[in-house]
């Protein structure tokens, strides 16, 4: 049973809103000191003081806040623009926030939809939810089916470019294009080891009841997601934290880090199975989480496909950099897709 709910954004004011929850009230009312204000109630997107010319063009754009009952669990996704059919998956302690200067921009030529995955962000963090890149992947094509999506172009970031892969991977006929940025992949060692130790059953415990009460591990984690910390924006930290005042928010992600190692060596051996689709990788040269040389071995798995290295970039450039990372974007989606594809 699926259920689709929409709750609407176009008569509240706010910049950026929190979906309302009891859980939430710490939240509820916290205005951040940038181009993002968090706040009771669905999401509008009125960005007229974002940080660049190309987002704050669009300040008549309404983002709507939509839930889907998945399994039961409640999944929470935004939607805007029109045309073609664009998903947006987040990395690992990310969500659809992350997305917040790209989906104005990128609204312009498509149907954006930006999503919690379950488990992560606001949406619902059932007990035992299987955190393996095949389970994410199933339920990633259960959302399309959801929403009645035959077939779209597919962002992913971090972990959330592995499970486009892999969703890709199981349902090549619905994926146009893949737009990869800094991807989790087979040839990147980064962040094995630390995996391994933090999902350990003598480790897992202890980091669960220090993430819960560390800022400053935020604070750290973001930073060194940065190429240039200058560049981040007021307000970015708590963006990204406040999910984390949910229980169970950490719960998820562990899930994810036991089964890394082997998901990876899964996804080197699917990746024939989508090699014909046209692909975009996006990446930046100082990427402290997925190594920047994998890129070039992972670029050779497609046949048509595009490697774009942002100079003194780190993890996040459409954090970073947002009016290059959405000129490109915008470029590969306004090309449209070969006839050979």
């Amino acid at each position: 049973m699926v259920t689709i709910v929409a709750e609407s954004a176009k008569k509240k004011g706010a910049i950026f809103r929190l979906p309302e929850r009891k859980r939430q009230r710490r939240y509820s009312n916290l205005e951040l000191r940038g181009p993002i204000k968090v706040a009771r109630g669905s999401m509008k997107a009125n960005l007229r003081n974002a940080p660049n010319p190309e987002v704050r063009r669009q300040t008549a754009l309404d983002l709507e806040d939509h839930w889907i009952s998945l399994d039961g669990a409640r999944m929470r996704f935004l939607r805007a623009g029109s045309g073609p059919d664009l998903l947006m998956l987040h990395g690992l302690l990310g969500y659809s926030f992350s997305w917040r200067y790209a989906i104005p921009v990128l609204a312009e030529q498509a149907t954006v939809h930006a999503v919690d995955m379950l488990g992560v962000g606001f949406s619902d963090r059932p007990a035992g939810l299987d955190g393996s890149l095949a389970a994410c992947a199933d339920r990633l094509l259960r959302f399309l089916d959801a929403l009645g999506i035959e077939s779209c172009d597919l962002l992913g970031t971090s972990h959330g470019g592995a499970v486009a892969m892999m969703g890709a991977a199981l349902a090549p006929e619905r994926i146009r294009r893949l737009i990869l940025v800094a991807p989790a992949n087979p040839w990147s060692s980064n962040g094995a080891r630390l995996a391994a130790f933090l999902s350990s059953t003598a480790v897992a415990p202890v980091f669960l009841q220090l993430a819960r009460r560390s800022e400053f591990m935020h604070d750290y984690c973001l930073r060194r997601l940065y190429g240039d910390t200058r560049r981040i924006r007021p307000g970015t930290l708590d963006g990204y934290s406040a999910p984390f005042a949910i229980p169970g928010a950490y719960a998820h992600g562990l899930a994810i880090l036991r089964t890394w190692s082997q998901d990876l060596a899964k996804l080197k051996s699917v990746l024939p199975k989508i090699a014909q689709i046209p692909s975009l990788i996006l990446w930046g040269d100082q990427d402290r989480a997925v190594d920047p040389a994998s890129a070039e071995p992972l670029k050779r798995q497609f046949q048509q496909c595009r490697l774009v290295m942002y100079e003194g970039v780190g993890h996040l450039p459409y954090e970073e950099v947002p009016d290059e990372f959405n000129r490109t974007v915008a470029e590969f989606l306004a090309e449209g897709v070969p006839v050979s594809a």
